[in-house]
């Protein structure tokens, strides 16, 4: 009989929440023990380690983002495709900053597989068909489309644009301009 009701899949949900609480980098074994009112040790027979934790956090934040990204992008292509895409990652990162914290985290390609991370890259390569970059460019753009999204979240998030009086709906809407220019008109 699991212990005060737990399982993996409710340690997981659970640790989720409490990243977004507490920030994913206060997230412990310990803390989630606590949240359950057992003792750390309760919780080994359900993970490996922190490690493992921090992991599934990553894997199930993952999964989350690209369950939230289909629906937005369902019936879109080209520039409503790569808007809608990018409004449901900002409104993660936005509503789940511990978990968004989670998707940072190095995971193996078998733990990515496995838990089926990898759905995030695949529909980010599926908006870009829409562009027609061949391989290498649409690796590389695969890779600037993230680093964009990212970066702009993350200092938004950390308060990197309040010093401006310039509104952030206004620069984001023009960074996704800026993106859908850029893709339209890949260097060759």
């Amino acid at each position: 009989m699991a212990r005060a009701g737990l399982t993996a899949e409710r340690l997981v949900q659970a640790a989720a929440e409490l990243a977004d609480e507490v920030g994913f980098d206060n997230l412990t074994v310990s803390a989630l023990a606590r949240r359950f009112g057992v003792k750390d040790a309760s919780l080994y027979s359900h993970l490996r380690n922190a490690q493992d934790l921090r992991e599934r956090v990553a894997v199930l934040a993952l999964g989350e983002l690209a369950d939230r990204a289909a629906s937005a992008l369902a019936g879109r292509a080209g520039r409503d495709a790569l808007v809608a895409f990018a409004n449901a990652y900002r409104d993660y990162a936005r509503t789940h900053p511990g978990r968004y914290a989670a998707m940072q985290v190095d995971l193996t390609p078998e733990i990515a597989a496995a838990g089926r991370a990898d759905r995030h890259s695949e529909m980010t390569r599926a908006i870009l068909r829409g562009y027609h970059l061949p391989e290498p460019d649409e690796t590389d753009a695969v890779r600037l489309l993230h680093s964009a999204l990212h970066g702009f979240t993350t200092l938004e998030a950390a308060g990197g644009f309040s010093h401006h009086p310039r509104d952030t709906e206004a620069s984001w809407a023009k960074t996704l301009d800026a993106l859908h220019h850029l893709l339209a008109h890949w260097p060759g």
